[in-house]
């Protein structure tokens, strides 16, 4: 019985067909950012005071600056522009509508010294240094209430991690068109409901909908692709499929500039989602889900239609797949079956490792480097570059050298570049900021090739669960790396490096535990996978 690579071969391995597919879910993944990473300006925290009753009036009354009206009213504001919890949390128990109060130094007639005067939390709002709005300045979620924005952050990650495995499971028993347009739908009714939250509860809601269905979608888009092309090309799209991820960073960046006002960019962002629908006549199910679940006679005729679209027919002598009646047993995934057997049992728990490790890594290289400069939108947009020599690098290299060695040393250049951040000195700046990008190179690579190789573990019918399954490590990652960062930096500053240096460089010893699945054929079966590494 032949394979689907086998009439792949003749009908076409990435010809007309495969590169229509390929841009509609290439456009799917780049769509995927602005839940992803769009915190970053949904939740955009701006310099702030409290806001005081009367300071207006008596500024207005005095003449005085911003600067000046600042320096007066702001506790712990030594010079423009510092920050402190006490300038924007606190301030001032005085009643600014006395008449007494004189323009020079209104608070002396109060106290000899600015410091002995009484201090409350803001009592009437705050004030925000933006020309737009965020859900941090809609909400007020600083300050005492800081931690919301945390739990904002946290509650996309959760939902990740929940719906990457429900859904895996899903798309493995029911198919994976059926799931994607689902997770679809969900996500962009999701999306213009949270546009349209009328307070902070609800729109934790609708956030959370979204994260048990986005990142899930994106990743059977993902699957879906790396089915439908031959083995030649499946390395290719699978690349170019996460490097569409990284132009959607570049779009979200300009839109997000144009629109600085969070619900029109919630909305803006969203809308396109509703196209995705139009995928139901536009993509056929995965025919190697069929074969797999034993629905030979509806994989064929999809293969015909990929033959005809691609100008190709598919050969006689491959035209006798098995009939549905004559069928085996349907094998229906299961959770099991990623730990069951001894090499797929290998498989599953280093690929959950370096899952874990990608995003622990990517996101802890961000909070911990920081962005150069004060603009956020040429930050992001310059951090996202970032990301394109890592694709080209493994392009060139994954079918020359293989899989395994170029991810094993994208892992340990990572985890070498954040050992060495932690003995260069302060004064030599350049060198930290060109070590830590190329450690951000570095995890952005073994992110990528975390993505490839998963999909080219496993048997067809436990692909997309195993694919899922392991990926939730990475949202469990995301999780934690905020604590890890914060929290160890009050130890010791460089503490946080050391345990990135350690994490990166065992994932990229693991690596090479792995069987190089260079030039071999996606398994079909469990006995396929075992015998991978033979």
């Amino acid at each position: 019985m032949p394979t689907v690579d086998d009439i792949l071969e003749h009908i076409g391995e990435f010809h007309l067909f495969q590169k229509q597919t390929f841009f509609l879910l290439a456009l799917l993944s780049g769509a995927f950012t602005p839940i992803y990473v769009g915190i970053v300006f949904l939740g955009f925290t701006p310099n702030h005071h409290c806001r005081s009753p009367g300071v207006a009036e008596l500024s207005q009354r005095c003449g005085w600056s911003l600067a000046e009206e600042l320096n007066y009213t702001v506790p712990g504001l030594g010079s423009v522009g510092e920050t402190s919890f006490l300038s924007q949390c606190m301030q001032y128990e005085v009643d600014w509508n006395q008449s007494n109060l004189d323009c020079v130094d209104p608070l002396s007639s109060l106290a000899a010294n600015k410091s002995h005067l009484s201090l409350s939390p803001c009592q009437h709002g705050w004030v925000y240094d933006t020309p737009g709005s965020s859900i941090v300045t809609e909400f007020n979620l600083v300050c005492a209430h800081s931690w919301m924005l945390d739990l904002f952050q946290s509650v996309v990650n959760v939902g990740f991690f929940i719906g990457a495995v429900g859904i895996g499971y899903l798309a493995d028993r029911f198919g994976r068109k059926f799931c994607l347009l689902v997770t679809i739908l969900i996500n962009a009714t999701s999306g213009v409901l949270m546009a349209v939250s009328p307070n902070y509860a609800w729109m934790l809601v609708f956030r959370l909908l979204q994260g048990l269905v986005s990142k899930a979608g994106w990743l059977i888009g993902y699957i879906l692709i790396t089915e439908f092309v031959g083995l030649g090309y499946r390395r290719t799209v699978g690349i170019f499929y996460q490097v569409a991820f990284t132009v959607g960073l570049l779009i979200l960046a300009g839109v997000a500039y144009a629109l600085p006002y969070w619900r029109w960019l919630q909305l803006t962002v969203t809308l396109p989602n509703f196209f995705f629908l139009l995928y139901f006549w536009c993509i056929p199910e995965s025919p190697r889900w069929l074969i797999s679940q034993n629905k030979n006679a509806k994989a064929m005729k999809i293969m015909k239609y990929i033959a005809k679209k691609n100008g190709k027919s598919v050969p006689t002598s491959f035209q006798c797949l098995r009939e549905d009646e004559d069928a085996g047993e349907k094998l229906n995934p299961s959770f099991l079956d990623l730990v069951r057997t001894p090499q797929i049992r290998k498989h599953t728990l280093i690929m959950m490792y370096n899952w874990f490790t990608s995003s622990v890594l990517y996101q802890g290289l961000i909070m911990y480097m920081g962005l150069a400069g004060g603009n956020i939108y040429l930050d992001f947009f310059y951090s996202a570059l970032v990301e394109f020599p890592s694709a080209f690098i493994i392009i060139l290299t994954i079918d020359r050298v293989g899989r395994r060695y170029p991810w094993a040393a994208s892992n340990m250049v990572a985890g070498a570049a954040c050992l060495a951040l932690v003995f260069i000195p302060d004064g030599l700046q350049w060198l930290k900021i060109t070590v830590a990008c190329l450690g951000r190179m570095g995890i952005t690579m073994a992110y990528e090739m975390v993505c490839l190789v998963n999909a080219e573990l496993y048997p067809t019918y436990i692909r997309n669960l195993g694919v899922l399954v392991c990926s939730s490590m990475c949202d469990i990652g995301g999780i934690i790396t905020p604590f890890l960062v914060y929290r160890l930096t009050d130890i010791w500053l460089e503490f946080p490096l050391v345990v990135f240096a350690i994490v990166g460089l065992v994932a990229g010893g693991l690596v090479l535990l792995l069987p190089e699945t260079k030039g071999k054929a996606l398994p079909e079966t469990i006995e396929d996978a075992e015998n991978m590494q033979r």
